[in-house]
């Protein structure tokens, strides 16, 4: 399994951030089934191509594919540490992590269709689609692309809350898990991001609810103009905040 050589290798430990849990748990397993089958409905096609016209057309859903994978190990690395960190096998962590598990198999698709519709549009390929009827319509239709946005945003946002949720019930643990100081520092910081991002969708969602097709772009670029910059302030933030705190520890043992 993917986890146990990760933590064989100690694959995601952060200084000053005791793992609590060495071993990897059943429900765990199941998750990676999970973003395995998640990314079996990713898979470009399920057919050979029977001409090189074909295979060309399948080429050209690597890329989407490649930023729906990468995405989806992002999810799972991130519900990775959270294991590591806290080993909790509770209920509530049990309920949340189903309910994060729902929102990835649920959003396949919808992801799917966003990226590879992007990547049809800055490749220059066609927005049209041949039914098995043999009628031509368009991939979609212009009064169609806020809705999009607001179903992936939705997503997105129902992730970051998930993840939220995770953390918080993480920090109201913190007496029983026996966090340290600078891990219930880090913990409160995960917390922090995640509502950032989770923020980032918030407006994204507004963007194309109250702006229509003219913000729908918008609402799409909204992500990399906002997390970019986003993360790197609260980056640095948080290692200024942690560096002092570590310190300030270092000296009362003194």
């Amino acid at each position: 399994m993917l986890r146990t050589k990760l933590v064989e290798k100690g694959i995601g430990t952060e200084p000053g951030f005791h793992w609590r849990g060495q071993e990897i748990t059943r429900f765990e397993g199941l998750s990676d089934a999970v973003f395995g089958f998640a990314v079996t409905l990713l898979i470009v096609s399920l057919e050979v191509p029977r001409t090189f016209s074909e295979l060309l057309e399948t080429m050209r859903g690597f890329f989407a594919f490649a930023i729906c994978f990468v995405l989806l190990m992002l999810i799972w690395y991130q519900q990775y540490i959270y294991f590591r960190r806290y080993g909790l096998q509770d209920t509530v962590t049990i309920v949340l992590n189903s309910a994060l598990l729902f929102v990835v198999l649920f959003y396949i698709y919808p992801l799917k269709f966003l990226f590879s519709m992007l990547i049809n549009v800055w490749s220059g390929s066609s927005l049209e689609v041949h039914l098995p009827d043999g009628t031509v319509r368009a991939v979609i239709e212009q009064f169609q692309l806020p809705t999009l946005m607001i179903i992936y945003s939705a997503g997105y946002l129902a992730i970051a809350v998930v993840f939220v949720l995770l953390f918080l019930h993480a920090y109201r643990q913190r007496a029983q898990l026996m966090l340290s100081p600078v891990e219930v520092f880090d913990t409160r910081w995960s917390i922090y991001n995640t509502l950032f991002s989770g923020g980032v969708s918030v407006v994204s969602i507004l963007l194309a609810w109250l702006g229509g097709v003219k913000l729908s772009s918008a609402a799409g670029l909204i992500y990399p103009v906002l997390m970019f910059p986003g993360f790197t302030i609260l980056g640095r933030l948080q290692g200024q905040r942690r560096h002092r705190l570590e310190n300030r520890a270092v000296v009362s043992e003194a």
